[in-house]
This record gives C-alpha cells, structure tokens and sequence, in this order.
C-alpha cells in the first residue's frame, strides 16, 4: 500500500469482470505470497456492499490455476477456493487447472514446449463451467439475506 500501489486499479479490473482467475505457483506447498496478497485485499470487499446489501462480489465466478515443480495443488487450490468463497466468490465445479512437474527438478511450465492435454483438458473445463456458471448468475442474482 502507498505510492505505486497497483491495487486500486487490479481492484477496479476485478469488481469490473465477471470471473477471476487466481494463478499462483506452488511456493514451498502454499500458494505465493502474491496470490495470498490478493485474497487479504479481496476481504476488505466484504465492507462494500451493493444497493441491496450484497458484497460486491457476489455473482461473481473465481477459479485457480497452479503450476510448481513439487507436489500440492490440490492443497493449495483448496487454501485459495476457501479464501476466494470466503469473500463471496462463486466456485464452478472442476474450479481449478494445474501442472505440476517431477518433484525437485528444473522444468517450469513455462519452458514446456506445448500444454499437456490433460492441462488443456482442465483447463477448458474451468473455462466451459466458469463461463457457465457467469451466465447463470448473470440472469439470477443472489438474493440479498
């Protein structure tokens, strides 16, 4: 926070769209702490409400998407699903897409030379039931409680 923060525009970017996706790297079996960053400046949403009373955030979709060299991603999609629905996110089935390499060696998704299908596959699913599931809260919103 202070000079040079770049929230206030990433937040305006996030409460604008309809879906977000959360991608972190695996950073010693916790997601970075970049991504943890995100979900403590998304829970300050919770004080802002829509003219009805609603978080801004509800009937908006979230996903995660994670790559590491070791093992973890269901761990660390669970540490962000948790903090993502607790600040009013609305999770898709198949909610998450990750690529994890062989434990303790060199090769980072970024240098493969094509995505897995298996990634591809999960992560086409992620898009297929985000885009959905944006639709569908879209047409019906949440009623305020």
């Amino acid at each position: 926070m202070g000079d040079g923060d770049a929230w206030p525009r990433i937040r305006e970017a996030v409460l604008d769209a309809d879906i977000l996706i959360l991608s972190t790297p695996i950073w010693l079996g916790h997601p970075s702490s970049v991504a943890q960053r995100v979900l403590e400046r998304l829970n300050a949403e919770q004080s802002h409400t829509d003219d009805q009373g609603r978080p801004v955030t509800y009937g908006k979709v979230a996903g995660v998407c994670v790559v590491g060299n070791e093992d973890g991603a269901h761990h660390v999609s669970a540490e962000l699903f948790q903090g993502l629905n607790d600040v009013g996110f609305t999770l898709p089935p198949n909610a998450v897409t990750y690529w994890v390499g062989e434990a303790m060696q060199g090769t980072d998704y970024q240098d493969l030379d094509a995505t897995p299908d298996k990634t591809k596959e999960t992560t086409d699913t992620l898009a297929s039931n985000a885009a959905h599931l944006a639709r569908a809260l879209k047409q019906d919103v949440y009623q305020p409680s």
